[in-house]
């Protein structure tokens, strides 16, 4: 499975996005096996207005949106987001 990761350079959320990653990798390593290809929008921003998403980081299978992030979302919320995500991919 592979899916799209679009970020922004310094961005907070997606820093935190990477690091509840890097949580989730650990305490269940099978989801290392879904391959992410992160896309920064601001040097491929032609690639990057072809999807439809508002925030970052936002992730998609193919064309369809699996989570795109919200500032009100504490960091549970994150992780718990992220982890339903990757789940659905296995």
């Amino acid at each position: 499975m592979k899916l799209t990761e679009f970020v922004l350079a310094g961005c907070p959320y997606c820093r935190q996005a990477r690091e509840v990653l890097d949580e989730l990798y650990a305490e269940r390593p099978e989801f290392a096996a879904i391959e992410i290809d992160v896309i920064d929008e601001s040097v491929e921003s032609a690639l990057a207005d072809t999807y439809d998403y508002y925030r970052v980081p936002s992730f998609f299978s193919g064309r369809e949106r699996l989570y795109e992030a919200s500032p009100l979302w504490p960091r549970s919320e994150v992780k718990r987001r992220l982890e339903e995500m990757l789940a659905a991919q296995l």
